[in-house]
């Protein structure tokens, strides 16, 4: 099969898969919910839409989506913005479980929307760990967790060359003429895609910003909680382990193995009130290879054991 027969398939597909929009009451008024339309024991899914006037209805739906405009735009209305958004050709456009969005689209070519779907479920327990280097994507994606409805999106841009549009071409033949191992295969391709998309949502965020050196070094220690050091940190630099501790001593008043407690802890936290995982997994992801030694730090942090947070 083809690319473009793919494609096809996949489009013809899309309308008989199960967008049924349930009525439901949402922060006291009515609104409309999208279930997982497909296999409920697949954990990903990968659609094509494929027409030249897209009209959805506004709504929410209970899965993570990536959704990549690969001919033509369209726009994206979400409710965060309250606003159109245009999605121009390669970008992308990703949503959390929950989060209001419709997608709209006039044109005299057809529009195609390549989405990749996963179940929450899937998500916290395949994909999660490998996205969790990056502190704003890893608690974008939990954020639905601890607040139903916290209306996050996130729009990057690529080019026509650019992996993730390889990747998705590759998810979509994988897919379209499906095989008894085809989730199999797609878990690797999902995580390649994410893991990507991670990188660009990093380094879009980093020439947005012009931090500081005091900044950057923070947001360093953030992205590698699970096994940075001061040494590590500075030769990330350039600069010698003495002038690294004094400047986070002078621009922040908190010494750096304070600020690296802080973000483990807050990383920990999040993912004891936002996942199923073990404390013991959570340990390992934030950096303590021994159980007990991340049971004291939390304790001495939160004035709680582990458990009796998970549990509140």
């Amino acid at each position: 099969m083809t690319l473009d027969e793919a494609i096809e398939k996949l489009g013809e597909d899309f309308p008989r898969l199960n967008w049924a929009f349930v009525p439901e009451s949402i922060r006291d008024s009515d609104e409309i919910m999208s279930y997982w339309p497909g296999d409920s024991a697949d954990d990903v899914m990968v659609c094509v839409l494929k027409a030249k006037s897209v009209g959805e209805v506004f709504h929410r739906q209970d899965f993570f989506f990536l959704n990549f405009a690969y001919r033509n735009d369209y726009r994206a209305l979400s409710a965060r913005s309250d606003n159109l958004v245009t999605i121009k050709e390669n970008d992308c456009y990703i949503g959390q479980p929950f989060s209001g969005y419709a997608i709209r689209g006039e044109s005299d070519r057809d529009i195609v929307i390549i989405g990749v779907l996963i179940q929450k479920d899937a998500f916290f327990r395949e994909y999660l760990s490998a996205l969790a280097v990056d502190s704003a994507m890893f608690h974008f994606f939990l954020d639905p967790q601890n607040d139903r409805f916290s209306e996050n999106m996130i729009h990057l841009t690529f080019d026509a060359e650019h992996p993730v549009r390889k990747l998705l071409e590759l998810m979509v033949l994988e897919y379209a003429d499906k095989k008894e191992d085809t989730q199999a295969v797609l878990k690797p391709m999902t995580l390649s895609l994410l893991m990507q998309v991670a990188r660009a949502y990093r380094s879009t965020a980093e020439a947005a910003e012009g931090d500081s050196l005091a900044d950057r070094i923070i947001r360093y220690i953030g992205e590698h909680t699970d096994r940075v050091t001061l040494g590590m940190t500075a030769a990330r630099f350039s600069y010698h382990p003495n002038y690294i501790s004094a400047l986070l001593r002078q621009k922040t008043g908190r010494t750096f193995s304070e600020i690296l407690l802080e973000q483990r802890m807050d990383r920990a936290l999040a993912l004891l009130k936002g996942t199923g995982l073990s404390v013991e997994e959570v340990a390992a992801m934030v950096g303590y290879n021994d159980p007990s030694n991340f049971y004291r730090a939390f304790r001495a942090y939160y004035q709680a054991s582990p458990r009796e947070y998970a549990e509140r």
